[in-house]
C-alpha cells in the first residue's frame, strides 16, 4: 500500500473514526483502525460489534492495499503532522508515515484477524443532520446511564408519513422531540430503540446536508457525507411516552428559559450537598425561586412570570429542571397540576410544540 493525501482531509477521518475505538477493547485487533486504499480513495474504519465508523476520503492511490494500525496512536501522530501532503507507505510489517521533515514508522496489527463490518441496512428515509443533531441533544440528557436497565438507556425512534420522534426516559423525566422528514418509502413507520449515548456522540459531528438513516433487524444506520456509522439496535420495548405528555394542565405558567436558568443556578449554590432541590412559587406575575438548607443558608431570586390559573409552589431536582429548560429558546411555558405530580415544559408560542420534557416533582417538607 502506497498513498499521498492531505494532512488536514486525513486528520479529520482519522479523528471522526478514532472516536468509535473502544476503551477497553473485547480483542486486541478492536483497537486498530483499518486503513484501506483503492481506486475509489483512503477508506478507514473502526468497529467495537456495538458500533462501527467507515469514512471515506479522496486520496492519491500508487499501490492498494489493505492494513491495520493502532487506533489511538494513528490519531495522535496524525494531530501532530505539519500541514503539508502525508504519504503513507506499507512495507513489511511496518508503515511509514512522512509529512515534510517528520517521519514516523508504526508496526501493524494482524489484519487478517479484523472483524467483517457490518453492512448499514436499507435506507428508511433522510432528514437534516444539522436538525437531528439539535434533537438529539435535546432529548439525550433524559437517557438513563444506569446500563442494568437497557431500555432506559436508549432512545426511542419513531416515525410516520413527515415525523421523526425522538424520546427517552430514566423514570425521572421524559423528553421528546419531533422533527420533519422525508420516508424513503411513504406509509411505512420504524419503531426503534438505539443506545441514547451512542447516538448522541454519533449526531454531535454531523455536518451539514441530508443525513440518511437506515434500519435493519437488529442494526441501524447514519450515512452523511461519505460518513457511515452503525449501531447495534436495543430491546424496542418502551413506555407509552405520547400519553404521559399529551394531557391535560389546569396551571400554566409562562417564563424566559435562560433567565428561570441562571436563578436556578444562583439559588442552589448553597444548597446541601445530596439536596439539590429547588422550589419554585408561582403567584401574582411573578416566580420566587429558592434553595438552600438549615446548615448552608439559602437563596432566593424573583423572576417576572405569568400565571394562568391558581397560584402554585412545587419543587424539582435542579439538575433535572435545568435539562428541561436547556431544550427550550426563549421562553417556557411549564404545566402543573398539583405541587406532587409531575410538570411539563413546553417552549411557548406554538400551538402544536416539537419539544416536550415532563420532570417530576419533589415532595415539599
Amino acid at each position: 500500500m502506497k498513498l499521498t493525501i492531505d494532512r488536514d482531509v486525513l486528520a479529520d477521518a482519522v479523528a471522526w473514526t478514532a472516536h468509535a475505538l473502544p476503551h477497553r477493547p473485547s480483542a486486541p485487533v478492536l483497537a486498530g483502525l483499518l486503513l484501506d486504499a483503492s481506486a475509489d480513495g483512503l477508506t478507514i474504519s473502526a468497529f467495537d460489534y456495538d458500533t462501527s465508523r467507515r469514512t471515506t476520503t479522496a486520496a492519491d492511490v500508487a499501490e492498494p492495499g489493505r492494513v491495520l494500525l493502532p487506533g489511538r496512536v494513528l490519531a495522535e501522530v496524525v494531530k501532530a503532522l505539519p500541514k503539508q501532503q502525508v504519504t503513507i507507505a506499507l512495507s513489511g510489517t511496518e508503515v511509514t508515515i512522512s509529512c515534510g521533515n517528520a517521519e514516523f514508522a508504526l508496526l501493524t496489527m494482524p489484519v487478517e484477524d479484523y472483524p467483517k463490518l457490518p453492512e448499514p441496512p436499507d435506507a428508511v428515509g433522510e432528514v437534516d443532520a444539522q436538525q437531528l443533531a439539535a434533537a438529539v441533544a435535546q432529548v439525550a440528557p433524559a437517557a438513563s446511564r444506569d446500563e442494568t436497565l437497557p431500555m432506559l438507556t436508549g432512545m426511542r425512534v419513531d416515525t410516520d408519513a413527515g415525523h421523526l420522534t425522538l424520546a427517552a426516559t430514566d423514570r425521572y423525566r421524559i423528553a421528546a422531540r419531533d422533527l420533519t422528514w422525508q420516508p424513503t418509502t411513504p406509509g411505512a413507520g420504524v419503531g426503534v430503540m438505539i443506545p441514547g449515548r451512542l447516538l448522541h456522540d454519533i449526531t454531535k459531528s454531523l455536518p451539514a446536508g441530508e443525513a440518511t438513516i437506515g434500519v435493519g433487524d437488529s442494526l441501524a444506520s447514519l450515512q452523511t457525507s461519505g460518513r457511515t456509522t452503525t449501531v447495534r439496535l436495543l430491546d424496542p420495548q418502551f413506555i407509552d411516552y405520547r400519553a404521559r405528555l399529551n394531557i391535560d394542565y389546569p396551571i400554566w405558567a409562562e417564563v424566559t428559559a435562560a433567565e428561570l436558568t441562571a436563578a436556578v443556578k444562583r439559588v442552589t449554590l448553597v444548597a446541601e450537598r445530596g439536596n439539590n432541590g429547588v422550589r419554585l412559587a408561582f403567584a401574582d406575575g411573578q416566580v420566587t425561586v429558592r434553595a438552600g438548607g438549615a446548615d448552608t443558608g439559602r437563596g432566593t431570586e424573583v423572576l417576572d412570570a405569568d400565571l394562568d390559573g391558581d397560584a402554585i409552589e412545587i419543587a424539582f431536582q435542579a439538575p433535572l429542571l435545568l435539562d428541561g429548560l436547556a431544550g427550550v429558546d426563549g421562553r417556557a411555558r411549564i404545566g402543573m397540576t398539583t405541587p406532587a405530580k409531575p410538570a411539563l415544559i413546553l417552549p411557548a408560542g406554538a400551538d402544536d410544540p416539537d419539544y416536550r420534557y415532563l420532570v417530576m416533582a419533589l415532595r415539599l417538607s
